[in-house]
C-alpha cells in the first residue's frame, strides 16, 4: 500500500512526539515567524509529552506591573517595600492560552497547591497561593509573572520544528529570571553560538 505524504508527515510527527522531549528549552522564534504573539519571542518550555506542550512566553511584557497584578486581585504587597524592584517588573504575556489568568514561573520549587516541578529548580504555579507567600515577603527568591501561556496540541510543536519556525536550545535560568527583557532574545541565540545579526541574513536558506 501507498503511503501518502500526509501519512508519511504524521508518522515523522509521531517519532519526533516519542523522541523529542524540549522540557526546560528555550524556543526561539526565526524570522519566518511574523505571528503578533510568536514573532521575536523566546519561550520557556515548562511541559512537552506527546500530549502536547506548554510554556511561557519570557520576553513579551504587557503594560501591567507586578504591583498592578496585585492591585487587581485584591493583595497587598504588604512586606515588600516600595523601594523593592519586583513591585514594578512587567508582568509577561505568557501567550493566548487563559489570557485573563495569572501564571507565576518561579525558584525555587516550594510547597503550593497547583505547580508543576519543570527541573529540581524550576516550577510553574497556577494557584493563587505563590501570589499571597510573595504578597506576604516569604515568596519565591525569583519570580515571573504572566496572563496566559502557550499552549500546543499533541504532534503540533513537532509539526512547527518540522516546519523551521523555531530554533531550540536548553533553557538559561539567569536569562528567564535576571536578564533585561531586550536583551533575552539576543542572549537566547547566543546560547546556541549564533550571531542574532546572522540569523536574519540566513533565514530561508538550508
Amino acid at each position: 500500500m501507498a503511503i501518502s505524504d500526509t501519512d508519511e508527515s504524521q508518522a515523522v510527527g509521531h517519532h519526533l512526539a516519542t523522541e523529542l522531549n524540549l522540557t526546560n528549552h528555550f524556543l526561539i522564534a526565526m524570522p519566518s515567524i511574523q505571528d503578533p504573539v510568536f514573532g521575536g519571542a523566546v519561550v520557556f518550555v515548562c511541559e512537552h509529552s506527546p500530549r502536547g506542550a506548554m510554556g511561557i512566553v519570557i520576553n513579551r511584557p504587557t503594560d501591567m506591573t507586578v504591583a498592578g497584578l496585585f492591585d487587581r486581585i485584591d493583595l497587598k504587597l504588604e512586606n515588600i517595600p516600595d523601594s523593592h524592584p519586583l513591585g514594578k517588573h512587567p508582568v509577561m504575556f505568557g501567550g493566548p492560552v487563559q489570557d485573563d489568568r495569572g501564571f507565576v514561573l518561579h525558584a525555587p520549587v516550594g510547597k503550593y497547591t497547583s505547580s508543576l516541578q519543570v527541573t529540581d529548580d524550576i516550577a510553574f504555579t497556577t494557584s493563587r497561593d505563590v501570589l499571597e507567600a510573595i504578597a506576604a515577603g516569604d515568596g519565591p527568591e525569583r519570580v515571573l509573572m504572566s496572563v496566559g501561556y502557550a499552549g500546543w496540541g499533541a504532534g503540533q510543536l513537532e509539526k512547527e520544528m518540522l516546519g523551521n519556525s523555531w530554533l531550540t536550545v536548553p533553557a538559561d535560568p539567569e536569562i528567564v529570571f535576571a536578564l533585561p527583557l531586550e536583551e533575552r532574545f539576543n542572549a537566547a541565540i547566543k546560547l546556541l553560538g549564533i550571531d542574532p545579526l546572522m540569523l536574519a541574513s540566513t533565514a530561508g536558506h538550508a
